[in-house]
């Protein structure tokens, strides 16, 4: 049986590599102990300049192998964050007017992709299957294959994948779909991403790739986290804070995609419209900061710094605060209990490929008093956990009528929707998800590239 080889733009950190911490290195856990593994991608380092492609870094732990290279300043500003997350980002999460092309941009993006191949090539064996994540490396399989290489490869791509009226505005477009007839299998997150994906490759003449297969967690070691944090003293502290009020609970990176400031909006409009609620609620978003130099990413804190001080001065009590706004990370140990803790998970993204903090929610409840979740329709998890309260995130009294629906529900239709939810949470996890995919990838006809 040949290795597994894992490539993703970064690579668990030496510290994540025996306990990971989330992320795709959980979803990954259980398929890299089934034989020998190579996990190969970028260190996160930068440095000035290199003569050459880079040598890997090779770090065995257990029966993985973890390969990393580092960028240069200039490759890392042109793939890293001018093409990948200032360009196929905001396409790829519905926001086309955030674009900010450049041909340069686009050549590098393509110029790593190709030394990505000829740094891995060598450490390739001819029966190995090779797994190819995320927007980063769309092109990464056409490179190998153009270096000669014949193993079975896959690629998953964990953001959403929008219509081909949309993808279109991207210059080359068209080129990057053909990269993508290198992959013996695509994997999407959702059924409407496959869709998209393989309309995109009719209208070009190119042959279907695409499947989907919803990425899920580890719900039985997230519920014993949970439960083992709700004896800590964070939790307590958090408790003793909110002096009975419910808690209302968001948790999401610092992005534009999160629909933050409209969330923001829809819990004014609870407040405002359902006044019975003030001093009865509190509000707590968990942002940390993410992409913090670029210009978008500032605009959206500066907003959200303005709609916090806005609301919490109109509404605030002398011993009541309605938000309460945390830019930093918390650990993922310590959010599991408060995941627990909350009567509500507030989850309204514009966009996502499929956000896992909603399955961490239904996972983390205690049975005999679940909270309730308010999802956004727009949320890749949407399709599977439809028992959640479903908002349109853009409309901000709908947010509030959740809310304020969520709040006043009753522990038995509580339970009904929990119970569900926690089904559906159960049935499609982390292993689930890899194996799925892997075994599809086995079984898929070999790509005329190859």
């Amino acid at each position: 049986m040949g290795r597994l080889i894992i490539v993703s733009n970064r690579v668990p950190a030496p510290r994540e590599r025996n306990q990971p911490a989330g992320g795709l290195a959980v979803g990954l856990k259980d398929a890299l102990r089934q034989g020998d593994a190579l996990w190969f991608g970028w260190s996160g380092r930068q440095v000035p300049e290199m003569s050459g492609d880079p040598t890997p870094a090779i770090d065995r732990v257990g029966n993985v192998t973890y390969a990393t290279i580092d960028l240069t300043t200039a490759q890392h500003t042109g793939f890293y964050q001018n093409f990948s997350n200032g360009i196929l980002w905001p396409l790829f999460h519905y926001r086309v007017g955030l674009m900010n092309y450049s041909r340069l941009d686009w050549e590098m993006y393509l110029s790593v992709n190709a030394m990505f191949a000829r740094t891995l090539r060598p450490l390739l064996r001819p029966d190995d299957t090779i797994w190819i994540h995320d927007y980063h490396l769309f092109p990464l399989g056409q490179a190998l294959r153009d270096l000669g290489v014949k193993c079975r490869i896959g690629f998953f791509l964990h953001i959403p994948f929008p219509p081909w009226s949309l993808v279109r505005a991207l210059p080359g477009a068209e080129l990057l779909l053909e990269d993508m007839q290198a992959y013996d299998l695509v994997g999407v997150q959702t059924p409407e991403d496959a869709e998209n994906l393989n309309h995109a490759l009719r209208m070009n003449n190119m042959a279907e790739r695409a499947q989907a297969f919803p990425i899920g967690i580890d719900p039985v070691e997230f519920r014993t986290q949970a439960e083992a944090s709700m004896k800590g003293t964070e939790v307590s502290r958090l408790r003793d804070s909110l002096r009975g009020a419910a808690l209302v609970l968001g948790v999401d990176r610092l992005d534009y995609s999160k629909g933050l400031p409209e969330r923001f909006k829809g819990y004014e409009a609870l407040l405002t419209r359902y006044p019975e609620h003030r001093g009865k609620v509190t509000f707590l978003q968990v942002a940390p900061i993410s992409r913090g130099n670029v210009e978008e990413y500032r605009q959206l804190r500066c907003q959200l710094d303005e709609l916090t001080g806005r609301i919490n001065g109109a509404y605030s009590e002398f011993d009541w605060t309605p938000i309460r706004y945390i830019t930093r990370p918390i650990s993922r140990d310590v959010l599991a209990g408060f995941y627990r803790m909350a009567d509500v998970a507030l989850i309204t993204p514009l966009r996502d490929g499929m956000n896992l903090v909603a399955k961490e929610y239904i996972a983390a409840q205690d049975p005999a008093d679940p909270g309730v979740l308010i999802l956004s329709h727009f949320a890749g998890a949407a399709p599977e956990l439809d028992e959640a309260v479903l908002v349109n995130p853009y409309d901000t009294d709908e947010i509030a009528d959740a809310l304020h629906q969520a709040l006043t529900m009753q522990r038995p239709e509580r339970q009904t929707r929990w119970t569900a939810l926690e089904k559906e949470v159960c049935r499609t996890t982390a292993v689930s998800w890899a194996n799925d995919f892997l075994r599809a990838l086995d079984g898929a006809p070999v790509s005329v590239s190859s």
